[in-house]
């Protein structure tokens, strides 16, 4: 029972804390308490001395003025300053010659003894105050008549001791009613504190991927958890545009591999419903080989795009000239430009050494290109150019067709998106592209930027690190 009390406490945040509580209390209050005796024991101390000592000033000029009145007679004068003074010290007497001339209260020989050796050795010059048994003494000394006399004042430590015994029973009876308070307070204090984290749980467990657009909501917390909760609901809004992406990527890709696959099942279908001659055959095959190939880069594009999300994939970097590699890539898309009705003009530039991954940048400028050859009408232009710039490379494609809306741009390089939907799919685009460009650029910690106006072509530039 022992053990899982404690290790449900050590468990709980708001048992933790509350413990944690206590113990500051518990010590602050000893460490008070403490303080608070030592400064009363001190104090009642230095009172009872300054009483004696009050005492001792009214005995001796007592007994001066008895002197006087008695001519001199010392035993006489002692015993009538003893009886008259109004005494409230526990025992005043006056010694000389080795005897007690008067006292209050009668000397044990022990107290009697330890007096005259204080005299003796001087003690009244040396040590004015002493303890005795537990008191306190107090002495002054005369001479009277060429003959020495000692004036003692004396308290028992016995009303100091009492003071101090009601103060540690006070102590010690509030010391358990301090901290059961402390410890209901700091439960309560913990609890409440603890609240809105117990509505937090609460409320993301009922968050699942159907609801990721719920957002936690505690009313007006404390600085420290507001800012929890704005961290918790950024989370959550990047896992809901990251769970969105992914649906729409699946939903996507799925109707993007649809396409071929039916249309590869259709002319099987049509080619073997009977027998065929072989120009029928050739025909069919020629179709289903085109859609093959559409199918097997759209895999590619989204095997290379899964890798890139995973970071599986490692740059195969070296030195080369990418002046050369952008004027081998305008070359190749020449004979496809020309098709179009299109003139592509290259400026590539001096010889520009630069090392990163040779056939991903490749890849990058055909992205660019065949882009910008997809949309740009016939008798329109695309350009090519290489520039430096101190330790920035920057790539442009440029061309002369549709551009881009203006609703369209911010999306332009998400996966499967088309600003024109029916003409992409029907030129075989997939819209994933300008996403594997994108990726490209970034994987050589780099950048892609757009500037298109719509109706008046689009531009794109990728900045590259030498």
């Amino acid at each position: 029972m022992f053990r899982t009390t404690m290790r449900k406490m050590s468990g709980s945040l708001r048992l933790r804390l509350t413990a944690l509580y206590l113990a500051c209390v518990a010590l602050l209050f000893v460490g008070f308490s403490l303080f608070l005796y030592g400064l009363l024991s001190k104090t009642l101390v230095a009172r009872l001395d300054e009483t004696l000592a009050a005492e001792l000033n009214t005995l001796t000029s007592l007994f001066q003025d008895e002197l006087d009145e008695m001519k001199g007679d010392v035993p006489v004068a002692a015993h009538e300053a003893v009886t008259n003074m109004r005494l409230h010290a526990g025992l005043v007497a006056i010694f000389s010659g080795g005897r007690t001339l008067a006292s209050t209260t009668p000397l044990t020989p022990a107290e009697f003894d330890a007096v005259m050796a204080g005299d003796s050795a001087d003690f009244l010059g040396a040590l004015p105050r002493v303890g005795l048994h537990g008191t306190h003494v107090a002495g002054h000394r005369l001479a009277v008549n060429g003959r020495p006399c000692l004036l003692l004042a004396a308290e028992s430590l016995d009303s100091v001791a009492d003071a101090l015994a009601v103060v540690r029973r006070a102590l010690f009876i509030s010391l358990p009613l301090i901290l059961a308070l402390a410890g209901v307070g700091g439960y309560v204090l913990s609890t409440r504190s603890l609240a809105p984290l117990a509505s937090m749980a609460a409320q993301a467990k009922t968050i699942t991927g159907h609801n990721l657009e719920t957002r936690l909501d505690i009313g007006e917390p404390a600085e420290e958890l507001a800012a929890l909760v704005v961290a918790f609901n950024e989370l959550l809004s990047r896992l809901d545009q990251s769970f969105e992406s992914m649906r729409r990527f699946v939903a996507d890709a799925s109707h993007e591999l649809r396409t071929p696959i039916s249309v590869i099942r259709g002319e099987a279908d049509v080619a073997l419903s009977k027998d065929r001659s072989p120009a029928e055959y050739k025909q069919s095959l020629a179709i289903v080989l085109d859609e093959s190939r559409r199918l097997s880069r759209l895999v590619d594009d989204l095997l290379n795009l899964a890798r890139a999300d995973a970071g599986h994939v490692k740059l195969q970097v070296r030195d080369f000239y990418l002046n050369d590699l952008l004027a081998d890539c305008c070359r190749t898309v020449q004979a496809l430009a020309g098709a179009r009705n299109l003139t592509v003009e290259c400026r590539p530039g001096a010889d520009l050494q630069f090392r990163g991954d040779e056939e991903l940048l490749r890849r990058l400028v055909m992205n660019l290109l065949d882009n910008a050859i997809r949309y740009t009408p016939p008798g329109g232009s695309v350009e090519a150019a290489l520039e430096s710039d101190g330790d920035r490379v920057r790539i442009r494609v440029a061309d002369t067709g549709i551009g881009i809306p203006d609703e369209a741009a911010p999306h332009i390089f998400e996966r499967f998106y088309r600003a024109d939907k029916a003409r992409s799919r029907q030129d075989g685009g997939f819209g994933l592209g300008l996403a594997i460009v994108k990726w490209i650029a970034e994987s050589h910690d780099g950048a892609v930027e757009l500037s298109s106006r719509n109706g008046a072509g689009s531009a794109f530039t990728v900045t590259l690190p030498r």
